[in-house]
């Protein structure tokens, strides 16, 4: 099939066997799903954050009461690293040894749907996120050491979806399933094939640095206009990457919403265009690199629609050595992984958010009126 050639592919099971986690055996599936920015300016490894902004390790909200230590995801205050600085989790990329002029992961998001396919978590991960990142085999033959403090984000740039795959893997002790990664000028392409995607935001949000200008009200933003929502920091939440990702739960929920609301076997021209453009934007891991798989994918993904998803943010505190950094919460992000391994439910206090989050994320309503997930 001619869109079956579209779609980029990856084999994620290039890796030994021995150094992944094994299948979970309760039915449930899970994948990751990567934003990424190729484009010249973006976060290619220029020293800037990918936004347009030079890093900015000042303190954003120095009396917002909130110097504890934790900045994501909830859970109880991390009395080992008292720092706030609002962009630790968003600071830039200078520094980072092997990213050359890659694409880094911009957004990434592991995805678990649950075995009896009626509902399903979304877990960002903030791309500044120091993890542990294995060994990895570098596009050019070499090979690059496992780091036991790497940024996330570097490790598409220093492996390409293998290692981004595995490092993610290590986090998370759970075997990723498939892999879809997502170029934003892909991103903006599809949104405007589906004739774009409605969203009210509460108050005025005009950020330079992503280009985005919205009054107050309902909006129909087009792609350039929807990236420029998920790409937005410096006006909502405490300023930083944690922010920006509530923005992005948020416009997930009005796509969801969108694409359950579109009749496509009203112009089957239509329904191709749509194919050719996502198929085009995408690249996917070999066991989901067809048509007919992605569409049963986005098929169980429809059914379960925003009323059964979950969006979380993965638990993070701030790194006593490096404040530019964030790094998980224990036990907090431990108990998240654990409540995926075993398909149950994320605990409600992992889901609570901070204020600044809440504060983000009340930017723009909920399409379905319920006040937006992780929250009462």
């Amino acid at each position: 099939m001619r869109l079956d050639r579209n779609i980029g592919e990856v084999d994620i099971d290039a890796a030994p066997e021995a150094d992944r986690p094994r299948d979970l055996p309760n039915g449930s599936l899970t994948f990751l799903v990567l934003g990424s920015d190729a484009r010249p300016g973006g976060d290619g490894g220029d020293g800037e954050d990918g936004d347009g902004e030079e890093p900015d390790t000042t303190d954003a909200n120095p009396e917002d009461g909130e110097g504890d230590g934790t900045v994501g995801g909830g859970g109880s205050p991390d009395t080992g690293g008292a720092v706030n600085a609002a962009d630790a989790a968003d600071a830039g990329t200078e520094g980072s040894g092997d990213s050359g002029d890659d694409a880094r992961a911009d957004a990434a998001m592991v995805v678990h749907i649950a075995a009896d396919r009626t509902t399903a978590s979304v877990v960002s991960i903030p791309r500044d996120t120091l993890v542990s990142r294995p060994e990895c085999a570098r596009p050019d033959g070499t090979t690059a050491p496992a780091e036991d403090r790497a940024m996330f984000n570097e490790s598409h740039a220093v492996g390409g979806p293998v290692c981004a795959v595995r490092t993610v893997e290590e986090l998370t002790g759970i075997r990723m399933d498939h892999y879809v990664e997502v170029d934003f000028e892909g991103f903006e392409k599809i949104i405007d094939e589906l004739g774009g995607v409605e969203v009210t935001v509460t108050r005025a949000v005009r950020d330079r640095h992503s280009g985005l200008d919205l009054a107050e009200g309902t909006h129909l933003l087009d792609g350039g206009d929807a990236l420029a929502l998920v790409r937005t920091r410096k006006t909502v939440g405490d300023g930083s990457d944690l922010g920006r990702i509530q923005l992005q739960h948020s416009f997930l929920q009005a796509l969801m919403v969108r694409v359950a609301d579109l009749d496509l076997f009203d112009s089957p021209r239509r329904v191709y265009r749509l194919a050719d453009t996502t198929t085009s934007a995408i690249t996917t891991d070999t066991g989901l690199s067809s048509v007919g798989r992605l569409a049963s994918l986005g098929r169980t993904l429809r059914d379960i629609g925003p009323e059964g998803l979950e969006m979380v943010t993965l638990p993070v505190t701030y790194d006593e050595e490096d404040p530019n950094r964030v790094r998980p919460l224990e036990p907090e992000s431990e108990r998240l992984w654990e409540a995926l391994r075993a398909d149950r439910p994320i605990p409600e206090d992992i889901i609570e958010r901070t204020p600044a989050e809440r504060e983000a994320a009340s930017v723009v309503e909920d399409p379905e009126g319920d006040g937006g997930s992780g929250d009462d």
